[in-house]
């Protein structure tokens, strides 16, 4: 059966899924598949499954290729419109728009005997539970990755920063304004200038922004009954390889006093080698189309940073869209771009 690819794409994206809702997005996305030709189902957790193999395989599978997308998405309601050649709404660069570029270029791509496509629509990619790829990571094997994120349809990704967050929650018994005692939220601001000051110093010298350690403010509210008055904050950590969280993790709880502070959601930072038949599969299909790859490192996270040490195969990230546009009010794709994609996607996956 024949699908438009654009159509798939508004359609998708029209479907709301937040973290923790797409359970709708993700029946969807097995409907198409099955419709292409795969054999699909929603898995134990809620991943959307969709696989294809070379003909006359006999059940005998000599290279097996992860395609892992997200079908979840932040909040925040876009109409989906399409416009100037544009598709408009949320989830059409982050990341809808590569897990369909993973599901059109998956049912078009020749497949040899004995090959095998895995195309995952994970959940929760977006939370820090990052439940689907927690799950596929133990399921799979595969002998090559592929994450969709945005890179633009020329560029690879090769690696992501990792994260840590961190949550402060402070108390004390009221106290007149006009006294000497901090203020729970002083004491917050306070913890939170060290951290940052700690930040500004680690990046010293350190002229690449994935070599840097990022830090930001994410949260700060205080709430009083008229006996205690307390103030809850929370600080994201983007943090650059080889740096050591657990060390940093006690060291802003010592910075904290008497406040508590929980540290959860760390994930290390990941890079992958360009020096891989699948780097080289992508060189020679953006360089047929007249192209020169561009290699990219992020600032982020991806679910790359969960199976990429866990897999130890080949693994880029890759996906039409541009990354600026992830989780703002103007998220938007180019349907051109997006076509394109496409193209290169079934190329390498022809010949990997």
């Amino acid at each position: 059966m024949s699908i438009d690819a654009v159509h798939f794409l508004q359609e998708l994206v029209s479907i709301s899924s937040i973290s923790g809702e797409e359970e709708e997005a993700a029946t969807y996305l097995v409907a198409v598949m099955e419709s292409l030709g795969m054999e699909a189902r929603v898995d134990e957790v809620g991943n959307a499954v969709g696989v294809r193999e070379g003909p006359d395989g006999e059940g005998w599978i000599e290279q097996e290729t992860v395609l892992l997308g997200h079908v979840d998405t932040v909040p925040g309601e876009i109409p989906v419109r399409i416009e100037d050649g544009r598709l408009y709404g949320r989830g059409s660069v982050d990341a809808k728009g590569p897990l369909a570029t993973f599901v059109m270029a998956a049912a078009r791509a020749e497949l040899a005997p004995g090959r095998r496509l895995v195309v995952v629509g994970a959940v929760e990619e977006e939370a820090a539970t990052s439940k689907g790829a927690r799950h596929v990571a133990d399921v799979y094997r595969p002998d090559a990755c592929i994450i969709g994120e945005p890179s633009g349809w020329d560029g690879i990704t090769l690696g992501y920063k990792g994260r840590l967050l961190l949550d402060y929650v402070y108390r004390q018994p009221m106290s007149h304004s006009a006294g000497p005692q901090e203020e729970v939220a002083e004491a917050a601001v306070a913890w939170w200038n060290e951290i940052a000051a700690y930040a500004e110093a680690y990046n010293r010298g350190r002229a690449r922004l994935f070599d840097q350690l990022f830090a930001g403010l994410r949260h700060i509210q205080t709430e009083s009954d008229g006996l205690t008055n307390s103030v809850t904050a929370r600080v994201g950590l983007r943090l650059p390889p080889g740096f050591d969280a657990a060390a940093f993790a006690q060291r802003a709880k010592e910075m904290a006093g008497p406040a508590r502070v929980r540290d959860y959601g760390h994930e290390p930072a990941f890079r992958a080698s360009r020096q891989t038949d699948l780097v080289r599969a992508f060189n020679v299909a953006l360089r047929q189309s007249d192209r020169r790859p561009r290699f990219k490192l992020k600032t982020g996270t991806s679910d790359m940073n969960i199976v990429g040490p866990r897999w130890g195969c080949p693994i880029v990230a890759y996906g039409p869209g541009d990354s600026r546009l992830d989780h703002t009010p103007q998220e938007q794709i180019a349907i051109d771009e997006y076509l394109q994609a496409i193209s290169i996607l079934t190329a390498v996956l022809s010949v990997l």
